[in-house]
């Protein structure tokens, strides 16, 4: 059989296989493009400073990339760079949201990680006494102090509790803290202590912010026990935290280790018993008088002593060797009129520094990071950089989370804040006023509440 004949092209034939060429390449590349593009369903750009504090990942100690941008994909970072390569690397899903920033500057969420933010009751009026002349020591010895905070927690119930501290913890989201420490410490019984505990567990499942527990029973020695502080340690350590354990309710184990309160033994005993049942350790040291609670800090390798207003070089040196971060906290001593730790001390030596609210009812009455990032740079002779390294990142070593919150780097989490201000010096720099334009914890708009039914998700302008 005679092969057929092949087939001609008829006028114009050519012309078309010619343009179909390019046609395709061009599928093809949108579709290799597409390949190793990344799904997002959040998308922020235009970041006039995207201040990622990872130095891989743009300039300077704070790692800022100037027109920076992020994606996220299910809370968590999966693109980070500027906002002109985004759009190659990031495709935004169906229902995504996509926030321009509009030039404001865009730091981590901040990580605040020594606060007593549940408590009832209220002490203004030591406020008014510290005020005329009266120390914080004096107070509490007339039956005021944390012992006064004690009797109001006691007598509130859980649900209480949760309605008292979910507003508080709503100003610290408002401030820019999307993660927060909190501790219990107000109950000195057993059912108290549950109490508050289980007051944590209900906001950590309700509330935006990322709450972690600690269970503090060893924050002041109670009434029923004035004159015998050992059988009140006895009581945490055979009781307590056998409780607080069985129940999953907390991560870390604090101790008040202080003159007048618990000593460095019966600290040590209570932390280690704390650690044999799963509870990192965290500690109270040096904020009155040096008792060796930096020492001891290192000792039992705590994930951080905190305070240390009086803490000593060989503290400090021994703290550097076994890892321990410092969580300084100026609030405090601003409040107290306190002599400020000595940050260099700590940063010369190369301790890994936090700064934090202590947010309580008696001695650091504020949530507000911003403002401990004034304090510490104006009173504690940090730099701006150090100082937000150590809210943000440096929280999240405090609380042995380093690897999922604190910088702005691809598989952490989305939480980042976007500040009103031309470029980050001016955080510290015009204080007293919130900074805050808009909060967003695990990729998600977390404050201001967004007004907007799910249909409408779509680009957002701040």
């Amino acid at each position: 059989m005679p092969p057929l004949p092949r087939r001609g092209r008829g006028p114009g034939e050519g012309a078309r296989a010619l343009t179909l060429t390019p046609t395709l390449s061009r599928v093809r590349e949108r579709e290799r493009a597409q390949a190793v593009t990344q799904a997002a369903d959040f998308v922020l750009t235009g970041a006039g400073e995207l201040v990622t504090v990872d130095p891989s990942l743009g300039e300077g100690a704070l790692g800022v990339i100037r027109g920076g941008g992020v994606a996220a994909r299910a809370g968590r970072l999966v693109w980070v760079g500027p906002t002109r390569e985004l759009r190659g690397a990031v495709r935004l899903v169906p229902g995504g949201l996509e926030l321009n920033a509009r030039g404001r500057v865009v730091l981590p969420g901040f990580v605040d990680s020594h606060t007593h933010v549940v408590f009832a009751g209220s002490r203004e009026q030591e406020f008014a006494r510290r005020i005329a002349g009266e120390s914080y020591q004096a107070i509490a010895e007339s039956g005021g102090g944390i012992l006064a905070t004690v009797r109001a927690t006691r007598d509130a119930t859980a649900a209480e509790l949760v309605a008292l501290t979910r507003r508080r913890l709503d100003l610290a989201l408002r401030h820019g803290t999307t993660t927060l420490e909190a501790k219990s410490g107000y109950g000195l019984t057993t059912a108290d202590e549950i109490k508050m505990l289980e007051a944590i567990r209900v906001l950590r499942e309700t509330h935006p912010i990322g709450l972690h527990p600690t269970f503090c029973g060893a924050h002041a020695v109670p009434p029923e026990y004035a004159g015998n502080p050992d059988g009140y340690v006895d009581l945490v350590v055979d009781e307590m935290l056998p409780a607080v354990t069985g129940k999953r309710l907390a991560a870390y184990c604090d101790v008040f280790c202080e003159a007048g309160v618990f000593s460095v033994g019966q600290a040590r005993r209570i932390l280690l018993a704390g650690a044999e049942q799963g509870l990192r350790a965290k500690l109270h040291a040096d904020e009155f008088a040096w008792t060796g609670g930096a020492e001891l800090a290192a000792k039992v390798r705590a994930l951080s002593a905190d305070h240390l207003l009086r803490a000593r070089r060989p503290g400090i040196r021994a703290m550097k060797q076994a890892g321990v971060t410092a969580t300084l906290l100026p609030g405090t001593a601003f409040f107290l009129g306190l002599p400020y730790a000595q940050a260099r001390a700590f940063l010369e030596i190369g301790v890994r520094v936090a700064l934090a609210t202590d947010f309580n009812p008696g001695s650091s009455y504020s949530p507000n990071m911003q403002l401990m990032i004034t304090l510490a740079c104006t009173h504690m002779r940090m730099t701006v950089e150090e100082a937000i390294g150590a809210a943000t990142l440096g929280g999240a070593h405090a609380l042995g989370l380093a690897g999922e919150i604190g910088s702005l780097a691809p598989g952490k989490a989305c939480d980042l804040v976007v500040l009103e201000i031309p470029n980050y010096h001016h955080l510290p720099y015009l204080y007293g006023v919130n900074h805050v334009q808009t909060v967003v914890k695990d990729g998600r708009v977390a404050w201001p509440a967004p007004a907007r039914s799910p249909s409408d998700a779509g680009r957002v302008t701040g």
